[in-house]
């Protein structure tokens, strides 16, 4: 295997045919792929490779190595191809493509490859992942690598693509360099806009960018556009490359219906020996240089728990407690979504106003860069209203995919908000965030609660999300008190309950009013605390079924997915705390329980908490006739 030295053109396009050659092989090899995607951008992706990138492939978190974000994940044989041009992978792994147990998948998954920043394939989100790396080196870390992102001209049409231009603009990331791989076609014909350079590079313009148009297959055009962006100072840089779609091998080079499939092997073997046959050559990709680390500044202190004396609403305790966990945690950021003096992460924003960053109201952009902040290593925290985080929610389900640790809250949930109307009442957020891999999903009743729950939170592994209610509520538990995730609290246990009452957060005061109602009537019920929905209790459950008979969920939510399906799918997971989906009941599980689920099955419109908690039917009048009714 040779080693190529040079970065002048000679290797540039050696190194281009190699990648090309490389995407046609793997995707024969698998019998699938986008070999036409990938060889588009296959000079682009030379010259970063051979010259610009600074990158240790031995050392993959090295801190101060550039960022490369794919996000046309589709064109990954490209990506796969220049790791095996850079030595990081052996030409067999790389036939190994799509294969079961592979590590090459048909888009880049990092932590399974280690030099991949974020899952893609999604089109529209590499651009907001690659904002968040590159926020945190030029703010969070102050370390001087550059974020390069390679995009899709079809991709171009999301909007989430257009957030994240304008929030790079509007944080000056003069680190971040957007390659935009123009090459015409789609998966079904020709993109929104073709080969129209000068209208991509208008619209990146009116964002605030610095633009070049370039032809994407002229080494030299490729070369000065890099290294006018290596140069770039106080503005993202964009490249718009006009390419063609099957660049190198006649029969397919702009020709339509091309889009993800692979060449058969007699085709194969005609473009590799049109693109001048196999070659197996390395190439030495640059390290970056050595930096001094800054002096260090930050003094961990320990957690200071807030403490409340009367009424308070849990959305205003999430913010104390970012606001607590502030002194604890130096790499604790903060994003918002131009609600923080609603979701109250502006408490975290006064006292710490250089990790906290305002996203507007660009939901899906949040989530991109809470993403890449993460790969940092951040303890990202991000908040809006419930109802808007729907709007993210591919992006939300892509960081689960990444293995991204994200912690999420939605405030102003359900119809319990009052006056705004059910535009505003998230009702689908727990099924929502139930269904994401592997997620936490926690609702706090009271600030005492809500607050232990946010500090459990920086430490939680994956995808976790807490909704947190508008309206002041009663204290319900004392400074002392621990709520681990999985657990709940019982409230009202004694051996002659008629029922068993499951509730969280708002409805778990309604749970309490029904209980001092029924209890002049000598009507004695049990009241859990279900805080965690996700992992649920199912030991407390079992107990309170085996001894109750009955069990009453209550949920300012829709009846579908929320805490009544929570609790339900719990019978197919007693003493399984890992289990999250429905079995039937067999020896080793309890049968279901009568549950009778009072849950929102009306689209109410607007008024008072109380007046609509009554109208959806979960109030305490409706849990008391429940509960006469057995």
């Amino acid at each position: 295997m040779s080693e190529l030295q040079c970065t002048d053109t000679g290797t540039f396009q050696k190194l281009a045919q190699q990648l090309r050659i490389d995407s046609i092989r793997c995707t024969t090899a698998a019998g699938s792929g986008h070999p036409t995607s990938a060889m588009s951008a296959a000079d682009l992706m030379a010259v970063l490779l051979a010259k610009y990138m600074k990158y240790d492939f031995n050392n993959p978190q090295l801190a101060n190595n550039d960022r490369f974000v794919l996000s046309k994940g589709h064109a990954c044989p490209v990506l796969y191809s220049m790791y095996k041009a850079a030595g990081a992978i052996k030409d067999d792994e790389l036939l190994t493509l799509r294969k079961f147990g592979s590590r090459l998948e048909g888009h880049p998954i990092p932590q399974i490859l280690p030099w991949v920043e974020v899952a893609t394939g999604s089109l529209g989100q590499g651009l907001p992942d690659a904002v968040g790396i590159a926020i945190a080196g030029k703010y969070v870390d102050k370390i001087p690598y550059k974020v390069w992102a390679l995009l899709g001209d079809s991709e171009m049409a999301e909007g989430s693509v257009w957030e994240a231009l304008e929030c790079a603009s509007y944080y000056k990331l003069d680190n971040l360099i957007a390659i935009l791989d123009m090459n015409r076609l789609g998966q079904r014909g020709q993109t929104e806009l073709g080969w129209n350079s000068p209208a991509y590079a208008a619209r990146a313009k009116s964002f605030g960018w610095q633009v070049e148009e370039i032809d994407g297959h002229d080494y030299a055009q490729i070369d000065r556009a890099y290294e006018k962006a290596m140069a770039s100072i106080g503005a993202p840089f964009f490249i718009v490359a006009k390419t063609e779609k099957g660049h190198g091998f006649s029969k397919i080079a702009n020709k339509d219906g091309w889009h993800g499939k692979p060449l058969d092997k007699e085709l194969a073997a005609e473009a590799i020996k049109e693109l001048g046959g196999e070659n197996n050559a390395t190439i030495q990709v640059r390290k970056p240089d050595p930096i001094s680390a800054p002096p260090k500044k930050f003094t961990a202190q320990p957690f200071v728990c807030p403490q409340y004396s009367t009424a308070y609403s849990t959305r205003e305790a999430y913010g104390d407690a970012l606001k607590a966990l502030g002194a604890v945690y130096e790499d604790l950021i903060v994003l918002d979504a131009e609600v923080s003096n609603s979701t109250y992460a502006e408490k975290f924003a006064k006292e710490y106003i250089d990790r906290f960053f305002e996203m507007f109201i660009a939901e899906q952009c949040m989530i991109g860069v809470a993403t890449g902040l993460s790969t940092r290593g951040k303890k990202v925290f991000a908040s809006t209203f419930a109802a808007f985080l729907t709007r993210a929610y591919d992006f939300i389900r892509m960081g689960a995919i990444s293995r991204a640790n994200l912690r999420l809250c939605g405030s102003h949930a359900g119809v319990s908000i009052g006056q705004d109307g059910p535009s505003q009442m998230a009702l689908e957020d727990l099924s929502m965030m139930r269904a994401v891999y592997g997620s936490t999903v926690l609702y706090p009743a009271d600030p005492t609660c809500a607050t232990k729950l946010v500090k459990i939170m920086a430490e939680l592994p994956g995808i976790s999300y807490m909704r947190t209610t508008r309206e002041k509520t009663p204290l319900l538990y004392k400074a002392e008190d621990e709520f681990p995730v999985g657990g709940s609290k019982t409230l009202k246990s004694s051996a002659k309950d008629k029922a068993t009452v499951i509730a969280a957060g708002i409805t778990l005061h309604e749970a309490m009013k029904a209980y001092d109602e029924l209890a002049k009537e000598g009507i004695n019920i049990r009241i859990i605390d279900a805080y965690s929905i996700k992992p649920l209790d199912a030991q407390t459950i079992k107990k309170a079924t085996s001894e109750t008979g009955v069990l009453i969920t209550v949920e300012d939510h829709w009846p579908e997915g929320g805490l009544g399906d929570a609790v339900l799918a719990s019978f197919a997971c007693l003493g399984d705390t890992t289990c999250t989906s429905t079995k039937p009941a067999g020896k080793d599980n309890i049968a279901t329980p009568k549950v009778i689920k009072l849950a929102v099955t009306t689209m109410v419109g607007s008024g008072t908490p109380q007046e609509l908690m009554d109208a959806a039917g979960i109030s305490a009048r409706h849990i008391v006739h429940v509960v006469k009714s057995l």
